[in-house]
């Protein structure tokens, strides 16, 4: 766990380090590159994980699962993609902030079919998997020892807090736990991966198509 947290925060670090030198002129470009950093930041963690425990995948939760659960964790990625606007209305209408945190991965959705097809790969794919491989895979099965809600509560935390201190957060809170809630009742990582997925494919599908409705 310690090392695919250092790994991790290594790969993040230097991802954001990137992105942060990009200009505002190109939005788009940094919303590609900041889901691609989301989720080679996951996988490589993942792997540092791997290589130095050398146990068999299915201690981190890559194992089959039934469909139903896979069904139950995409209608679940729609629920929690619906919640995530309410939160947004609710935290809007209270506190009069319009900024948008979310902004270049709205530019990068939109931003043409390359662009879309991009942001699809690395935000509603690759994202989904790398960061449910590290918190739920290795962090929440590693603090099971400690008893099943404090891994559930503690992984979704973190999980919550690395996106950032914004409006983002419930909604990462909220996705970390229903992933981390079935990764308890199935022992795999697979549901959890398709919430995350889900949640994350529509947040990339409704501003492309309002970018392609406005041409």
């Amino acid at each position: 766990m310690a090392l695919a947290a250092v790994t991790y925060a290594v790969l993040l670090g230097a991802g954001i380090a990137l992105i942060v030198s990009m200009s505002d002129e190109h939005a788009v470009a940094r919303g590609i590159v900041s889901y691609a950093v989301s989720a080679l930041a996951g996988i490589g963690a993942f792997g540092a994980a791997v290589v130095i425990r050398r146990r068999d995948l299915a201690t981190f939760g890559l194992r089959r699962v039934a469909w139903k659960w896979l069904l139950l964790g995409a209608g679940l990625g729609v629920c929690a993609y619906l919640l995530n606007i309410v939160v947004a209305y609710a935290y809007v209408h209270i506190s009069g902030d319009t900024s948008n945190p979310q902004g270049d991965y709205r530019a990068a959705a939109g931003g043409g079919a390359l662009s879309f097809a991009l942001t699809i790969l690395f935000g509603a794919i690759a994202t989904p998997i790398g960061e449910e491989l590290v918190f739920r895979g290795v962090l929440a099965n590693a603090l099971g020892r400690y008893g099943p809600w404090v891994a559930v509560i503690t992984s979704s935390a973190i999980f919550a807090l690395v996106h950032g201190m914004n409006i983002i957060l419930p909604i990462a809170f909220v996705v970390g736990a229903t992933s981390a809630l079935l990764l308890r009742k199935t022992g795999s990582v697979w549901p959890g991966i398709c919430v995350h997925a889900v949640n994350n494919g529509i947040s990339v599908l409704v501003p492309a198509l309002v970018a392609l409705s406005a041409t």
